[in-house]
């Protein structure tokens, strides 16, 4: 009985604590041997989070949309009426333009180092500081700090463009350009409903005393607000920290790079990625050039605003609800031929609509329309192929590099296009835009041992 008692009491003290003379290190090796390791992410478990995400995303989209073309369909308007004359009121549009491009950079940073949740939820409040101070520029009719409040507001397109690739984060590699397409088509909604709410938001502002084109901007605030906090709450778990996880159980072990330096040398490097960000960049400066010059050129044939208003809204359905058709034809297809097949379709877009007279004309329609599924293609296509053709641990500075120089394209393109019209006219600005189509038409369809055959 003592026998068994006593090795019953010595025997407790030797669960708890290490035998003396055992070294410590070894101690803890032990005990922590005995722990259980994190187990690697099921694919199950990985799709769950995926649709989830993707969810998230579209719903998101929709407000943070809606924000955005409210923003935009306002904000020249707003210069004009601060400034008395039109001459410099398009810079409240280039400041917004240039706002996205440029903080695309910070955001590629911050979300490679806390994911993508941090970086759309960021940017978005940072749209609320703009889309804030532009009311207060209306209120106090400071053209200054209504540019200060439209580059700010910039940050809303920077988070709006960068969410189509947190949809594919988590995505099959055969399911990218659905995943992308379905985010991006989930824009439609707010891109077509923003413009058509200037009025009733006009209303709301007067009625709580600020100017009538204010109301727009309070319009983007709620919306970015919504979009935010749909973000911040359902984006859980983050899907770019997890597909980092899926990546180092794979056995990657390299350090998640933001820099949009970084991201441009790794570019130059990939062919892939090159004509991924050809077809994003150029197909996106064709149809801005072409597109906000429409109006002026209906204008001049004094067709009324209702009509310019029917032709940018067909334009706009034409970029957007064709999206999910895209992205379907680029996981079937491959991305490269849908490439070909969006720059051929700018390319008629751009003959067609340069041989429409002045004012209102079918022509007019089909070819603002057939620019919208254009570059549509494009910018699934663009961007599925260059999400693919770099590793997982690039991608937030690449992808970064690609909305920057797909902002700065745009910019440049949509301040060149009104010395084009002035100097030669609408048809040659079409021409152009046709001839930077056939370039990229070549370039996706010449056959080259570097670059995949999808």
């Amino acid at each position: 009985m003592r026998v068994g008692l006593r090795r019953r009491r010595n025997d407790a003290p030797r669960r708890s604590r290490s035998r003396p003379g055992t070294p410590l290190a070894l101690a803890v090796l032990s005990h922590t041997c005995l722990v259980p390791t994190a187990p690697v992410l099921s694919p199950p478990a990985i799709e769950t989070v995926q649709r989830r995400t993707v969810r998230t995303l579209v719903v998101s989209q929709m407000f943070g949309g809606l924000g955005v073309a409210s923003g935009i369909a306002v904000s020249s308007l707003m210069a004009e009426q601060i400034l008395g004359s039109p001459d410099l009121a398009g810079l409240a549009n280039t400041a917004q333009v240039l706002g996205a491009a440029l903080l695309s950079i910070p955001a590629a940073r911050l979300m490679a180092a806390r994911g993508r949740r941090v970086g759309l939820v960021t940017a978005y409040l940072t749209g609320i500081v703009g889309a804030a101070l532009a009311i207060a520029a209306g209120v106090l009719s400071s053209f200054p700090l209504l540019l200060v409040a439209t580059t700010l507001f910039g940050a809303s397109t920077t988070a709006n463009n960068q969410a189509r690739y947190a949809a594919t984060d988590l995505a099959k590699p055969d399911h990218r350009g659905r995943a992308l397409s379905v985010v991006v088509w989930a824009t439609t909604v707010g891109a077509v409903l923003g413009p058509n709410l200037v009025a009733p938001a006009g209303r709301l502002a007067q009625a709580l005393g600020l100017p009538p084109l204010s109301g727009a901007f309070l319009f983007s605030l709620l919306g970015f607000l919504v979009a935010a906090a749909l973000l911040f709450i359902r984006m859980r778990p983050d899907p770019l920290l997890m597909a980092r996880q899926v990546a180092v159980d794979a056995g990657e072990t390299e350090r998640t790079h933001g820099s949009v330096r970084r991201g441009l040398h790794v570019i130059r490097q990939n062919p892939l990625a090159m004509l991924g960000i050809g077809a994003v960049a150029i197909g996106h400066t064709v149809m801005v050039s072409v597109m906000v010059m429409t109006p002026l050129h209906m204008d001049h044939g004094g067709a009324e605003l209702r009509l310019i208003g029917l032709v940018i809204s067909v334009h706009v359905f034409g970029m957007f609800a064709f999206a999910p058709v895209m992205g379907w034809l680029v996981d079937r297809v491959g991305g490269r031929r849908v490439v070909v097949g969006g720059a051929a379709i700018l390319l008629i877009a751009s003959l067609i609509s340069s041989r429409a007279p002045e004012g209102w004309s079918g022509g007019l329609v089909a070819g603002l329309f057939l620019l919208g599924v254009g570059w549509s293609a494009t910018f699934v296509a663009g961007s599925t192929l260059l999400t693919a053709a770099v590793a997982q641990h690039e991608r937030p500075g690449v992808q970064g590099a690609s909305d920057l120089v797909m902002g700065l394209c745009a910019g440049l393109g949509g301040a060149l296009s009104g010395v084009v019209v002035g100097v030669w006219g609408y048809p040659m600005l079409c021409v152009i835009a046709a001839v930077l189509s056939v370039a990229l038409v070549l370039r996706a369809a010449w056959p080259r041992a570097d670059i995949s055959v999808r």
